[in-house]
Order: structure tokens, then C-alpha cells, then sequence
């Protein structure tokens, strides 16, 4: 994996780690439903963030081998396998000076 993105995904998943732990301390405390659904669809942001920055890293690394390899098909197989799970990846690009 490429530094930068690496960097960038474990910072990110740092982050949603403590917030994660924020939020089940708001379960935990019976806070009000719509507060805690807030911060859960911000942690899934987050998450898909991550994705994002995953999926970058695997089309300039992994992508570009099999490709020199010949083995396109193989590889945009595996893509559109993991497009069908993850919606997320055809969003915006992450911005990875911001993170």
C-alpha cells in the first residue's frame, strides 16, 4: 500500500474508532434516538471515506500490475464485485490533503 494512503486510512479509522466508542457511550446513556442516529451516519461517512481511499490506492497499485500483466479482465471483474458492495466508491474522490 502507498504511505500516503495508508496514512490516510488508519488516521481516518483512528478517528472513527473513538467515535465509535463515543457513540455506544450515548447508547449506553439513553441519549435521544435521532442525536445517536446523527452520529452514527457520520461515522458511515467516514467509513466510505476509507473505501474511498482504499479503492485509490488498489487502481494506482494493484490495478496498474494486472493490467501491465494482461489481466484487465480479471481485475475490473473483481471492481465491479466490490462496486456491488460498496456504493460508496462511486462518490467523489477523496481529498487526501485534507485528511
Amino acid at each position: 500500500m502507498k504511505e500516503v494512503h495508508k496514512k490516510a486510512a488508519l488516521n481516518r479509522l483512528k478517528t472513527v474508532r473513538g467515535h465509535l466508542d463515543a457513540v455506544i457511550g450515548m447508547v449506553e446513556d439513553d441519549r435521544y434516538c435521532p442525536e445517536i442516529m446523527k452520529q452514527v451516519s457520520a461515522l458511515q461517512g467516514s467509513l466510505e471515506k476509507v473505501n474511498r481511499i482504499l479503492l485509490q490506492n488498489h487502481l494506482e497499485t494493484c490495478v496498474t500490475h494486472a493490467v501491465d500483466e494482461g489481466r484487465t479482465l480479471e481485475v475490473v471483474d473483481e471492481l465491479m464485485e466490490v462496486m456491488k458492495y460498496t456504493a460508496a466508491v462511486t462518490g467523489p474522490a477523496p481529498n487526501l490533503e485534507a485528511l
